[in-house]
């Protein structure tokens, strides 16, 4: 995957900003791979045609630089002492998600002065790192989603990850975004919890693997399909979608279009990999034309 241009700079204005922590991911041979919404939903972007930059904060990490900018994206990192670390621990065929260390929060006045003129804005945290009011330093023009993960998302003193915790700042954010963006499973499979947030936002899209997702939208509910494509691993894919989701409705403010448009461009990930089955526009386009809903006849 290559990128069509070189990223932007502090002083241009890019077409999507995505906030969030970095992570390091660890793998079982001891090393780390770089993970986080931020990576991934960043990468998906900049593969669909857009000039992406990310804010993240974390220790210096070379190859971070290396991994976004080789493809065109821009960073701005606040520095810390250390970066928000998750370990997955199997045992008896469960996993239990570990974090540890985790990064301090980024300060709510970091956005670099020309990013905050983004067309379209990403909230996504994975540690309860980003401040509600940070979405403050955007105008009304800027379309602002939230996959709010990280605020749903507590651990213990062992730092043993508990999903489904109380979004303590829900008001305060869905008050000023535009679209949220969740699955069931983001709180702890609580049906009333999944009214609530949504019957809260101005928009939200609840996401079902590999059924699609349903948008709450104006008083009323409704379902799309999912792309019909053999799963080989659906790593990537709820972020994928939140990103082309977010692109789609800040070009056309159309919520079915968009879910639509997300829905394909997630199709690609589940087929392969890593970032090299991130779309382009020309494949999500030709695959909108003869691609094949689940349950189609």
């Amino acid at each position: 995957m290559t990128s069509n241009w070189p990223p932007v700079a502090e002083s241009e204005v890019p077409d999507y900003l995505v906030i969030g922590h970095v992570t390091k991911d660890l793998t079982p041979d001891g090393g780390y791979v770089i993970g986080g919404t931020v990576s991934f939903s960043s990468l998906t972007a900049q593969r669909l045609g857009k000039r992406a930059a990310v804010l993240t904060r974390c220790e210096r990490l070379p190859d971070l630089r290396e991994f976004l900018e080789s493809q065109g994206v821009a960073l701005h990192r606040v520095a810390a002492e250390e970066t928000t670390t998750f370990e997955n621990v199997y045992l008896d065929g469960a996993r239990t998600q570990r974090i540890g260390p985790v990064a301090p929060p980024i300060p709510a006045d970091a956005v670099p002065a020309a990013w905050r003129d983004a067309a379209v804005v990403h909230l996504g945290p994975v540690s309860q790192e980003v401040p509600a009011e940070i979405a403050d330093s955007f105008p009304a023009s800027t379309t602002i989603g939230v996959t709010p993960q990280g605020w749903l998302r507590e651990w213990d003193e062992s730092g043993r990850v508990h999903n489904g915790a109380p979004w303590r700042n829900a008001e305060a954010v869905l008050a000023r975004v535009d679209a949220l963006i969740f699955s069931a499973e983001d709180v702890g499979g609580d049906e009333h919890l999944v009214e609530r947030y949504c019957s809260m936002a101005k928009l939200a899209v609840v996401t079902d693997h590999r059924n699609g997702c349903t948008t709450w939208y104006g008083g009323a509910r409704r379902h799309f399909p999912a792309f019909d494509v053999a799963e080989v691993d659906p790593t990537g894919a709820g972020d994928v979608f939140a990103t082309a989701f977010l692109l789609r409705y800040g070009e056309t403010q159309d919520p079915a279009e968009a879910a639509h448009y997300a829905n394909c461009a997630a199709s690609f990930v589940v087929e392969g990999r890593g970032i090299a089955v991130l779309p382009t526009p020309e494949q999500v386009a030709e695959r909108l034309q003869t691609g094949k809903l689940r349950g189609a006849t």
